[in-house]
């Protein structure tokens, strides 16, 4: 399987490596650390990106684009991914929370919202998961009733009630992604409505919830009668669970943490110096498989992207890319970890190196569950299987 990324994607590469190397600090771990200057890096960074027309490269002009190839975006998110996302938050806004209002909004809500999010301005967070509706998300009781009297204007209105947890980025966040009930009964997909909601809307309340990720990862938010109008609903009332799924292909592919774990695995041996050569033989084999991994997450990685460019993103793709880099995060995040504790490392450079590969493990503890359980994500593609391998074959007489 090949895939060509284009003539210019080299450098690309190098003209991002270049910026990160001018404006990101070089222990920088991430911008989602007790530190408040490791935001402001990568507020300053995405604002950086978006003067350079690299932030929404694949956007269209007119939404603040360049018009640029889905490859090309793709290389900017393995850069940024690679480099522990110098982007902070803004990926959720570059890679589904743009395209979708751009598929499914207003003209109005286009124009609010999208050029914040091309000139690296705004934070989203996702309203989607809640207690006891994490993997089966279609279950989720936050509900929005409709007001009687509708928003004054001739339009309906609602109020919502409920609460969501494991909201990533709520505490800095200035918009919500926000997945309510409209309608009960019928199938639970059904009756499902999509709401984009100022966080500092009344009625809103976040709480974070302390995790060894540290800060801004994990919160639960309460909404307590928060005002919404026909303004704010994204697609159609009652129709929201079909768009989640596009949601959900995008951001599971849109995280390109195979270039990550790719980028640690090859440091391996230049950080350790002579050491490696003292590592067991067993933990050499099992280094080589994984980057044998790494390579072939990024090829389903890559199939995802070539059929976003059809326009024909398939969950099952996506749930086969989130299983693959599922694993292959945690059993790098094993391998490195023994690596670093067989060998000293020495010098500053061997001081980041641990630090890398040590935030790299917790954050593999967390890949399982996130957006979307990886057991989940087996239960969809052992249906697609099923499905396709009991499917009718035609066959026309006098072939074989």
């Amino acid at each position: 399987m090949e895939y060509d990324l284009g003539p210019g994607a080299a450098r690309l590469r190098e003209r991002l490596r270049a910026l990160v190397a001018e404006h990101v600090p070089v222990d920088y771990l991430g911008a989602f650390t007790p530190d408040p200057a490791d935001l402001d890096v990568a507020q300053r960074f995405c604002r950086t990106l978006a003067d350079e027309g690299l932030l929404c490269m694949a956007w269209p002009e007119e939404f603040g684009g360049s018009g640029a190839s889905l490859w090309e975006q793709t290389v900017v998110r393995e850069e940024m991914w690679a480099a522990h996302e110098p982007r902070g938050a803004q990926y959720m806004g570059v890679n589904w929370v743009g395209p979708t209002i751009m598929r499914h909004g207003t003209a109005a809500q286009q124009a609010q919202h999208l050029p914040p999010i091309a000139r690296g301005e705004v934070i989203w967070c996702q309203g989607f998961s809640e207690p006891g509706s994490g993997s089966d998300l279609a279950s989720l009781r936050t509900a929005a009733r409709p007001e009687r009297d509708g928003d004054g204007a001739g339009g309906r209105a609602w109020r919502v009630h409920g609460q969501k947890i494991w909201t990533s980025y709520a505490t800095m966040a200035q918009w919500c992604f926000l997945l309510a009930r409209t309608t009960t009964g019928g199938r639970k997909q059904a009756g499902l409505t999509i709401f984009l909601v100022p966080m500092d809307a009344p009625g809103i309340e976040v709480r974070p919830i302390d995790c060894m990720m540290g800060p801004h990862h994990l919160n639960e938010v309460f909404f307590d009668g928060v005002r919404v109008t026909e303004a704010d609903v994204l697609g159609t009332v009652d129709d929201g669970w079909s768009v989640v799924q596009e949601v959900l292909a995008f951001e599971r592919v849109g995280i390109a943490r195979y270039a990550r774990c790719e980028r640690l695995l090859q440091a391996a041996p230049e950080v350790l110096g002579g050491a490696w050569a003292d590592l067991p033989p067993e933990l050499h084999g099992r280094w080589a498989r994984l980057l044998v991994h790494a390579r072939r997450a990024r090829l389903l990685a890559y199939r995802v992207v070539s059929r976003q460019g059809t326009g024909q993103v398939s969950p099952v793709d996506s749930a086969a890319y989130r299983i693959a880099v599922t694993k292959l995060d945690q059993d790098s995040a094993e391998v490195l970890m023994e690596i670093i504790a067989q060998a000293a490392l020495t010098g500053a450079d061997g001081e980041y190196y641990r630090r890398e590969v040590e935030d790299h493990a917790r954050y593999s503890v967390s890949a399982t569950v996130a957006s979307g359980s990886i057991e989940m994500q087996r239960i969809l593609l052992s249906r697609a299987l099923l499905a396709a391998s009991s499917a009718p074959t035609s066959t026309s007489r006098g072939t074989a």
